[in-house]
């Protein structure tokens, strides 16, 4: 199962160098743009120095020890054993490397496949101080969750550069999925599903076969994940904008407006509470979603809300552009709203708790695969990038606006995916005994982000002028330092698969919850009824309303 100590690496690379790279370049996939390079990657001994430690839940001035890929020691003050490398992280912060809870790496999807692969993925990553991705496997409507698994890992575990996870999506049900579920919570390291309640005909689930989906998430302690999206209202509003003849991007956004995402968000909560099943919300766009999540906290329910980095960090305004291409760009589901002020809302929500962790929804398609859509909005590969930044832009738009402490940072970067998705404290904490997974942050410098200096395949970026705060100097994923001085230093294959445990957290409690809402303790003991019942042909007055009538007169 990789819970041993890493084995060190010594291999050569395959990279992909933005910077050895002409601008035209990027307009084409990355697989054209393969520059070869040798790094060594063994895991050796690490101090970083005189930086301030960020936990979710404390702060303090202290080295950091690093030895065979997982963290000796945190101290005020340690001596470098000999050999190790000392890296000064004065003025800096050292912090858990970041948990994207949310990709699609090379995403077969909608005709197409998606440009980030699992090594330009891994790479964009820790280029922006991100360590752990959880990555989900999509089986086709019909397919085995087995295969589609096996596809995915194969896929995977060749290219990737840090660790990742899995989810898997439950895109039809039958026993067959029930069973399957159960051996990949069981064997494979799987600790959630995902359901959808969008893309009719292609992956959604009904509201009876989502309950059923729940029931056994639950009995395996696995955490049950929804797309909220009503898609039969999808479908309807679709057929009404093209009736309409709005084919540009905009159509998407009106085809499937904010209530269409709060009724299914809230719809959603409702069946998992029915199921007292926990739920996890993916990428919640809108307020209306946002307060549904809020309203079933407050009752009490086992609800989790995940917000991404482009709905806090950009807007869907931008599907009005007047360039078909940069409008199409934006282009997701459920989409980036118009309205302006949501980003700063959910930003709210996540400091308040109502929201928990950040995401990506990181599934990226250059301008040729969009285009597959370019007379009809519905035929636009939905998808967006957001792994490289996603760490900048909540810095940005969270802690350098007051809306977040630095330790609310940690808890909705890493800490809090980790503890939801069977990682913590593994992952997601500095301490003694936790992977080496760590991120010195430059809380104050700044770059401006740009398609042409990204670490994607892509040959957009959706927050394209953005200045951010927040750089990451150092990238250490498993005791080996992968980013350095805006240097990529990865080894393709160097990142493990990390299998993850069922009842986590979110199942704390849930066995009590049971108990309590059992409906045998409201049953009612009474003396059988032994009146005359009705029979259906008789006259509606009956024997019994005969007799009643002659004794009344």
């Amino acid at each position: 199962g990789n819970f041993g100590r890493p084995t060190s690496h010594t291999t050569d690379v395959d990279r992909l160098d933005l910077d050895d790279l002409e601008e035209s370049d990027l307009h084409t996939p990355a697989s054209a743009n393969i520059v070869e390079r040798d790094f060594q990657h063994t895991a050796m001994s690490i101090l970083i120095k005189n930086g301030t430690v960020v936990n979710h839940d404390a702060e303090q001035q202290a080295d950091v020890l690093v030895v065979d890929g997982k963290i000796k020691e945190v101290a005020a003050s340690i001596e470098a054993p000999a050999g190790a490398r000392v890296i000064d992280a004065g003025g800096k912060l050292v912090m858990p490397g970041g948990i994207d809870t949310h990709t699609h790496c090379q995403l077969p999807f909608m005709g197409t496949v998606a440009v980030d692969d699992f090594y330009v993925g891994t790479q964009a990553g820790v280029a922006g101080g991100t360590t752990c991705l959880i990555d989900f496997v999509i089986p086709q409507k019909g397919q085995s969750l087995l295969e589609a698994y096996d596809q995915w890992r194969a896929w995977a575990d060749e290219k990737v550069v840090a660790d990742f996870g899995l989810h898997v999506a439950v895109t039809w049900w039958s026993e067959q999925v029930a069973k399957e579920m159960e051996i990949l919570v069981r064997e494979r390291g799987v600790s959630s599903f995902k359901m959808f309640m969008a893309y009719k005909g292609v992956f959604m689930l009904e509201d009876d076969e989502m309950y059923e989906a729940m029931l056994v998430c639950k009995r395996l302690g696995a955490l049950a994940q929804v797309h909220a999206e009503n898609g039969h209202l999808i479908a309807k509003g679709v057929e009404k904008m093209l009736e309409k003849g709005i084919t540009g991007p905009e159509g998407h956004e009106m085809a499937r407006p904010e209530e269409v995402e709060a009724e299914a968000t809230w719809r959603a909560c409702v069946i998992a509470n029915r199921a007292n099943c926990p739920l996890y919300v993916v990428h919640v766009m809108s307020k209306g979603a946002a307060d549904a999540i809020r309203e079933a906290k407050n009752r009490g329910w086992r609800v989790f809300g995940e917000p991404i980095a482009a709905g806090l960090g950009t807007d869907g305004h931008e599907m009005w552009n007047k360039n078909w291409r940069h409008a199409a760009g934006y282009v997701m589901g459920p989409p980036l709203r118009p309205d302006a002020t949501v980003k700063e809302y959910l930003m709210q929500m996540l400091a308040s708790g109502t929201l928990d962790c950040v995401g990506t929804d990181n599934c990226t398609f250059c301008a040729h695969q969009k285009a597959m859509g370019k007379d009809n909005f519905a035929k636009i590969p939905n998808g967006v990038n957001g792994i490289e930044d996603r760490m900048a832009v909540v810095w940005t738009k969270g802690v350098k606006t007051g809306i977040l402490t630095r330790k609310e940072f940690v808890r909705a970067t890493s800490a809090r995916g980790a503890e939801l998705f069977g990682l913590y404290p593994r992952k997601g904490r500095i301490a003694p005994g936790c992977d080496a997974d760590i991120v010195i942050w430059d809380g104050d410098a700044t770059r401006t982000i740009s398609a042409k200096t990204h670490h994607h395949a892509v040959d957009f970026n959706i927050f394209e002028g953005l200045e951010v705060a927040g750089i990451a100097t150092h990238t250490i994923s498993r005791g080996v330092v992968v980013w350095e001085g805006g240097e990529l230093k990865t080894t393709k294959g160097a990142g493990k698969f990390i299998p993850r445990t069922p009842f986590g957290p979110p199942f704390d409690g849930i066995d009590v919850r049971d108990e309590q809402r059992d409906e045998l303790k409201r049953k009612v003991d009474r003396e059988p009824y032994t009146g005359p019942v009705f029979k259906p042909g008789e006259p509606t007055g009956g024997a019994a309303g005969a007799s009643g009538a002659a004794a009344a007169a």
